[in-house]
């Protein structure tokens, strides 16, 4: 068990919050040192830590190596974690040095001495390890802080780590960030509606896994593998106080004198809630139904819209094509009449040359008869 009861529930009811800006450098140092690979990389972590909440602001990488047999044989640049924590002390002040993180994605045996070189710098640093290949719906998160353990049977402490909640939380300025980088992922196809009801399911399914996991210490408790734990049972007491009651008994009334007997102001209360839990789901699924139908309904009238204006767009272009085609016909018949006005003017030119040949033929024979006769007017004379 830990050194003392008050230092592990302070350590347990700590609130750490981590910025999304750590995951997106943590996730960029994995995929630009250590992706597809079974290597982890490690980095520091920057924020504010007044003994109640951890908040984790901004990190930076640091050169790590380690032995692939045998993990005990590590490397980690201490010189450059000290020369960066002073140049980020130039630039922000209020960003301390707080703990560190590595990929994991589970604790390993050299984690505790890492995080004794930490203590150089802070005296109880903060490990969180980012899944960065989540495959699981939730926080990709788990943090932890260092506590001795003092053994039963009297011999020497050693050094163990507990785990304390922790919740990824934003500023203003980083919520508008991070929207800005998640406009260029989001599928606009998708409407606000579906969108939420994914979100309300991931959340489902990660209370699911909440709940499968209290379920399984509960389960070891019992049977005697882990020790009693008074502070998380009392936790527990509390969240199943919190939750309402659902199971609404019988209240079937039975007539009395033709009357109906009333129902008791708990069952009352119960049916209550019970019904306005029903109108709820009712109204959630009646919009999620309307707006299935509105889809439907619009993609099915894009659709008879489409093919009209297919059919029109087909429509014009058979008769432009007619049009061509009855424009080349008549071209044609221009063209064939006018050759056979050439021909019958050919013909007509033919027949006019050889009237004038004939002329010509004529006209030799003339000549001739005119002198012979002029040659008998001379004879005579």
């Amino acid at each position: 068990m830990p050194a003392t009861t008050a230092e592990t529930l302070s350590l347990v009811t700590r609130q750490v919050s981590v910025a999304p800006l750590v995951l997106l450098s943590a996730a960029d140092h994995y995929g630009r040192s250590a992706k597809g690979t079974r290597k982890r990389v490690v980095g520091v972590l920057l924020g504010q830590n007044d003994g109640k909440n951890v908040r984790v602001s901004n990190s930076f990488a640091v050169p790590f190596e380690e032995d692939d047999k045998d993990r005990s044989v590590w490397f980690l640049d201490h010189n450059y974690v000290e020369s960066m924590n002073d140049m980020f002390k130039k630039v922000n002040a209020r960003e301390k040095l707080i703990g560190w993180y590595h990929s994991g994605p589970k604790l390993r045996a050299s984690d505790l001495e890492i995080n004794e070189l930490f203590k150089r710098y802070t005296p109880n640093p903060l490990l969180v390890i980012i899944d960065v290949q989540p495959t699981e719906v939730g926080v990709p998160t788990d943090a932890y802080f260092a506590v001795e353990e003092i053994k039963d049977d009297g011999t020497t402490t050693s050094k163990t780590f507990v785990h304390t909640p922790s919740i990824i939380e934003a500023e203003e300025a980083e919520e508008i960030g991070v929207e800005h980088l998640l406009r260029d992922i989001r599928d606009v196809a998708v409407g606000t509606l579906s969108t939420r009801i994914t979100a309300q399911l991931q959340s489902l399914q990660g209370l699911h896994h909440r709940l499968r996991d209290i379920s399984a210490y509960l389960q070891r408790v019992l049977d005697g593998d882990l020790p009693t734990n008074h502070a998380i049972l009392g936790n527990l007491q509390d969240i199943f106080n919190l939750l309402p009651n659902l199971s609404t008994p019988s209240t079937a009334s039975k007539p009395i004198n033709g009357t109906d007997k009333t129902s008791s102001p708990s069952s009352i209360e119960n049916s209550e809630l019970a019904r306005a839990m029903s109108i709820k789901t009712n109204d959630q699924l009646m919009t999620i139904y309307l707006s299935s139908l509105v889809r439907a309904i619009t993609a099915f009238h894009d659709l008879i819209e489409n093919k009209r204006q297919n059919r029109q767009a087909q429509e014009d272009k058979d008769a432009k094509t007619k049009e061509e085609e009855a424009g080349g016909k008549k071209e044609e018949g221009k063209k064939e009449a006018g050759d056979d006005k050439k021909g019958i003017n050919g013909v007509a030119n033919s027949g006019n040359d050889n009237n004038n040949n004939k002329k010509d033929e004529k006209k030799p024979d003339g000549s001739d008869a005119k002198e012979k006769g002029s040659g008998k007017a001379k004879k005579k004379s």
